[in-house]
């Protein structure tokens, strides 16, 4: 994109605060991820942890949240996502099962986790280090090959997601169709 996507603006505010509040309303403490020069634009206008786990993109973001509180069940959420709903988020957790590694909504095409619309056990932080071991630096690797819990997303239109200008073009028409 060229840009940060958690910039983009799409709900009278970038996508970066909208997707803070919706998870504000769900979860007791919300932080966006980021890296080292993201940190500095978020300083004194959102809580963020700066990623630990260097150069591993989304992975590391999930990998810094469960070291900082390895007795929590992180809730992370793409910045990309401007279709995805709070009735949504409220639906996997509500269906969230702490007995696996996590709880994850099939991708738009129903055929593999999407790992940045996941709830993280606290347990998963050894296994992504494990996966991580063995050279597999994407979160979805994790998910396909471990023991979690997959849901049916209601409204697969809420994954789609932006990753060039055309599509943000297209998501703004959308969106602005939808109110």
């Amino acid at each position: 994109m060229q840009s940060d996507k958690g910039l983009l603006r799409y709900h009278d505010r970038d996508q970066r605060t909208h997707v803070y509040q919706m998870l504000s309303s769900i979860c007791s403490n919300t932080f966006v991820s980021c890296n080292a020069s993201q940190a500095a634009e978020l300083e004194g206008k959102l809580p963020y942890l700066e990623d630990r786990f260097l150069n591993l993109g989304p992975k590391g973001g999930i990998l810094t949240a469960l070291q900082h509180d390895p007795n929590a069940a992180w809730l992370a959420v793409a910045c990309d996502l401007p279709f995805l709903s709070k009735e949504t988020l409220d639906y996997l957790v509500q269906h969230r099962d702490p007995t696996k590694m996590a709880t994850a909504f099939y991708d738009s095409d129903g055929k593999f986790p999407e790992p940045l619309l996941t709830i993280w056990e606290p347990r998963s932080f050894s296994s992504l280090l494990q996966f991580l071991s063995l050279g597999y630096s994407c979160p979805r690797k994790a998910l396909i090959n471990s023991d979690v819990k997959l849901l049916t997303i209601p409204d697969a239109e809420e994954l789609r997601n932006v990753n060039d200008p055309q599509a943000y073009k297209e998501a703004l028409t959308d969106l602005s169709q939808q109110k």
